[in-house]
């Protein structure tokens, strides 16, 4: 099959057509007609080379909605039949040979399928193939297509840690951010019963935060804000990609809290022993859930009408759509129709 994809052609270049073979179809892939794809700041970051990893050309994208077109002779029919509409999220696949995999946590195979690291393979493009069905994931007739796809990464990335972290519906939370990961952890967390706080630069966003479901707010720019909320969180989830006066936000958490970051700092993350030890508290990482935890998210989100506020861009128009996330302007997500 011949893939029409979209790619940049060097770092920062604007996205031109692109296409490639993508060869026979294995035994447990699938291939998906994309309808939607989501814009992650990872995919800018991919396209810019912010890290100083990527080759090109890139085709980028990795938060996929579509339809099943074509399955692997092992593909369970029953749950992944041709016509299906379906998601593509950043991990595509696994090897569910390893421990990893054996125990539930496909997520973290070192093998996986990493859409975001595929080169020419991403989801900017009128098709893409999954690396193993399993981790293709069912979508939930209530959630429309542009809110679903950032779920496929945003979403699966806030809504993990709930589950690992064992969040209880009782505890006091904040969220640090109301961007793309934000105002989806903001609905999740008010949704799971708990007590959220926004944590922003300015107030710009409160109202928006309130709307998601936040029932307290914090302005870290407003002189003594953040101290004032010493001792006050059981658990921070931090989404930004920015560096943070870590010490100050370890300082909100109560004893035994827990500060889970999933935005990408720019810098390292630096706490001092005595903001850590006394009150026994902890300091994580998370990525996008394994395929169990992303098809509860998908059923929570169902449930209690949960979605990404998106901002939907025809595919012609992926520039405009990439230079919104690439400056911060999107409200809160960017999505491409194909």
């Amino acid at each position: 099959m011949k893939v029409r994809a979209y790619a940049a052609y060097e770092a920062g270049a604007g996205l031109r057509p692109y296409e490639y073979e993508a060869g026979p179809l294995g035994p447990d892939e699938v291939d998906v007609r994309v309808t939607h794809c989501g814009i992650c700041h990872t995919d800018v970051g991919a396209i810019d080379n912010e890290w100083d990893y990527f080759s090109y050309p890139l085709v980028a994208g990795h938060e996929v909605v579509g339809v099943v077109e074509a399955v692997g002779e092992a593909v369970d029919q029953e749950l992944l039949p041709i016509g299906r509409r379906v998601g593509v999220g950043a991990i595509a696949g696994s090897c569910f040979r390893c421990e990893w995999c054996l125990s539930g946590r496909q997520n973290l195979c070192p093998r996986k399928d990493d859409l975001v690291l595929r080169g020419v393979r991403g989801g900017f493009a009128h098709h893409v193939r999954a690396g193993d069905w399993r981790h293709v994931q069912p979508i939930p007739d209530a959630i429309p297509s542009a809110q679903a796809a950032p779920l496929l990464c945003a979403g699966a990335t806030v809504f993990a840690p709930l589950l690992t972290h064992r969040v209880r519906p009782v505890d006091r939370v904040a969220v640090v951010g109301i961007g793309g990961l934000g105002h989806l952890a903001v609905q999740f967390l008010a949704k799971w019963g708990c007590e959220v706080t926004a944590i922003s630069t300015t107030s710009d966003k409160e109202a928006d935060a309130r709307r998601f479901g936040a029932t307290g707010f914090i302005a870290t720019r407003e002189e003594g804000a953040l101290r004032a909320a010493a001792n006050s969180f059981d658990f921070v989830l931090s989404t930004v990609s920015a560096d943070l006066p870590w010490d100050d936000y370890l300082a909100t958490l109560r004893p035994g809290g827990k500060l889970c970051v999933v935005g990408v700092p720019t810098g390292p993350i630096a706490v001092g022993p005595l903001g850590l030890l006394p009150g026994a508290k902890a300091v994580s990482g998370a990525i996008p859930g394994s395929p169990a935890q992303t098809r509860q998210m998908f059923d929570f989100a169902a449930r209690h009408g949960i979605g990404a506020q998106a901002e939907v861009f025809p595919v012609a128009r992926a520039d405009e759509a990439l230079d919104r996330v690439r400056r911060g302007q999107a409200r809160y997500r960017a999505v491409l129709e194909f």
